[in-house]
């Protein structure tokens, strides 16, 4: 399966925003975009930045969603696809299918602290679902779901690390941590206002249907 294996700070700042994929230096002075602004990578950043409008600002977001989730854009297609055939309003489908994902869960739990951790902790099989290891970053959690760290992980240092800053960070709604260490249960499915609110989804919407 392709990867992408660059700098994933120059992914912030080609998109002018903190996407959080670097875990705990995104919360530190040594952030890309603290350090360096928002201009995009490279020696003529400053100078390509311009006005988007059209099909430029609607490629702009859907390329900042794909890289807040970390997934490439056959999969995003798909998710899209697989939005537009259900009931609803198209785009908050698709932000709650990329948010239920169990390498998202994983990550907004508090069991790491970038969804790329994340994404390491499930394939190497460190999670499980209602008691049954699960090792698909991609399987789609549901509302009673509890969703822990194998007993034989919990002492991880970096997931250890991560579960003791947790609350810092922040825990949406939809996910309660209670009972045990390393445990939370999936409450409700994610609602639009429980997602990033600065991501504009009807954009994507319109770039997909053109």
């Amino acid at each position: 399966m392709a990867r992408y294996r660059d700098a994933v700070c120059r992914l912030c700042r080609r998109e002018g925003a903190k996407l959080f994929l670097k875990g705990d230096r995104c919360f530190k002075p040594s952030c890309a975009i603290e350090k360096r602004g928002t201009n995009p990578p490279g020696q003529h950043g400053a100078a390509r930045r311009k006005m988007l409008q059209g099909y430029g600002e609607q490629l702009r977001e859907k390329q900042k969603v794909k890289r807040i989730y970390f997934i490439l854009e056959k999969q995003f297609r798909t998710y899209f696809e697989k939005a537009r055939q259900q009931k609803g309003v198209t785009g908050e489908i698709l932000l709650a299918m990329l948010e239920r994902r169990l390498d998202n869960v994983v990550y907004r739990s508090g069991f790491s602290t970038s969804r790329r951790q994340a994404r390491q902790l499930v394939n190497h099989g460190h999670v499980t679902v209602n008691n049954r290891k699960v090792d698909i970053p991609s399987f789609q959690v549901k509302a009673g779901d509890l969703i822990e760290v194998k007993p034989t992980s919990q002492k991880n240092p970096h997931v250890e690390g991560a579960w003791a800053t947790a609350v810092g960070r922040g825990r949406p709604q939809w996910l309660s941590a209670g009972g045990r260490d390393l445990a939370v249960t999936v409450t409700s499915l994610p609602r639009r206002e429980d997602i990033d609110a600065n991501i504009n989804e009807q954009l994507i919407v319109e770039l997909y249907s053109k």
